[in-house]
């Protein structure tokens, strides 16, 4: 078990940067280190904002480390060393003017420590971890115990926080919070980013609406979601689009293009709208549809190309239910548009109150922990929740198999997103 403390501050390359607590000079009553990994999403800032904002009130020094888990891994723990691109310190006055934005100005990575391909080993650990694949964990807890990082606040989807209930394991301080457009992480209704991702899939499909419905055609957008569906079906069930397909069911081809001729022909403007995840498949297909080979180190390869793929049979098939007439597609994908610029006001709130109840643990002295949201209530659970169960949508109680579309019935006693619950 790694022993985390201040201990290692004075040695700091950091150490140089002043601890300013009202208008004297003190000493902190420990470090907290924050980091984003994986994807970006809006509501990142507004996370790291509020922590830092209540660390520095409470006494804490705060500690960015940039671009997730590679920060850790590349830090050079030696006094000498220039480690401005891995470290930096946070004040209330840059957090002030990131909180406001999207994205994530601490950067982000898919590295996963505990996977690091040789070419990616930085050149100080090489003489120790000189494998194809390495675990360089080690490494990770000497630069934790060398910045003194007393707790470690990493905010993440369910790949960034699978390694940080590894180092919990390895007796790290870790109070996590979830992160994830697809809102796919288990131990929590809400994850930061998905509202936001829900308010530009509506509002970004019911734009394309008009040149679908100025060429009579099928629209068809590709939108996130590699397991679970909610950033399809949620949109789906508030209007945005006729059908879903999502995931959790490998759907028949034949019987979408029917619908959709269907809910076309039935619209004023003679046009019809589907939603599908990235990760849906057609039924009878073996794989999902990928844009090429290369995996990343969670040994995920990129989603993409099942919008293009629907979108060419439906085509095709339109003849079979259309009198013979064939229905052109507009297509698109609509991918970082829905995870790009400002948070919207749930992802302005609810990455604050993640943040706050984050440091209300740590006050209390309270790690290895998920911050969450049950039942319209904020929460945590035990860390290790997140690599116990995977959260999908489930089928039989919020999706119509016939219909390719959500089911509106039962809505007493459900969350406010409706179907985001992994109860």
């Amino acid at each position: 078990m790694v022993r985390l403390s201040c201990a290692g501050v004075a040695d700091s390359p950091i150490s140089s940067f002043p601890f300013f607590l009202g208008s004297g000079v003190r000493e902190p009553k420990g470090i907290i280190g924050i980091l984003t990994g994986g994807g970006d999403v809006p509501g990142l800032n507004p996370a790291i904002r509020a922590i830092t904002i209540r660390a520095l009130r409470e006494g804490y020094r705060v500690i960015g480390i940039r671009r997730g888990w590679a920060g850790l891994v590349d830090f050079v723990p030696d006094p000498k060393a220039d480690n401005e691109e891995h470290v930096r310190e946070l004040t209330e006055a840059v957090v002030n003017r990131a909180g406001r934005t999207g994205g994530t100005f601490l950067h982000t990575s898919r590295t996963r420590p505990s996977t690091l391909p040789a070419p990616l080993v930085p050149e100080h650990l090489r003489d120790r971890y000189g494998d194809p694949v390495n675990d360089v964990t080690d490494a990770v807890l000497e630069n934790l115990e060398f910045l003194g990082i007393d707790a470690l606040i990493p905010i993440g989807g369910d790949d960034t926080l699978s390694y940080a209930e590894r180092l919990h394991q390895e007796g790290v301080p870790i109070v996590a919070i979830p992160k994830t457009m697809d809102n796919d992480v288990y131990g929590t209704d809400y994850c930061i980013g998905f509202s936001t991702c829900v308010t530009r899939a509506i509002e970004l499909t019911h734009r394309l609406r008009t040149s679908a419905g100025s060429h009579e055609r099928f629209l068809v957008i590709e939108v996130f979601g590699r397991y679970a569906g909610f950033s399809a079906l949620l949109p789906t069930m508030a209007g945005a689009a006729d059908r879903c397909v999502i995931p959790e069911h490998p759907f028949d081809i034949e019987q979408l293009a029917e619908l959709m001729v269907y809910d076309r022909n039935r619209h004023p403007s003679r046009y019809s709208v589907v939603l599908i995840s990235e990760g849906a498949r057609i039924a009878g297909d073996e794989d999902l549809t990928f844009e090429g080979q290369e995996a990343d180190m969670f040994g995920h390869r990129k989603l993409g190309g099942i919008g293009d793929k629907v979108s060419g049979l439906l085509k095709g098939l339109s003849p079979r239910f259309n009198q013979g007439r064939r229905i052109n597609v507009v297509n698109q994908r609509l991918g970082y548009l829905v995870r790009s610029g400002d948070p919207d006001a749930i992802d302005s709130i609810v990455p604050m109150a993640f943040g706050n109840l984050a440091l209300d643990l740590i006050l209390q002295g309270v790690t290895g922990r998920l911050v969450s949201i049950h039942n319209g209530m904020y929460d945590s659970v035990p860390i290790e929740a997140v690599t116990q169960k995977t959260k999908l949508v489930e089928v039989d109680r919020f999706y119509h198999v016939e219909r390719l579309r959500p089911r509106y019935t039962s809505f007493a006693g459900l969350p406010v997103f409706v179907i985001t619950s992994d109860s």
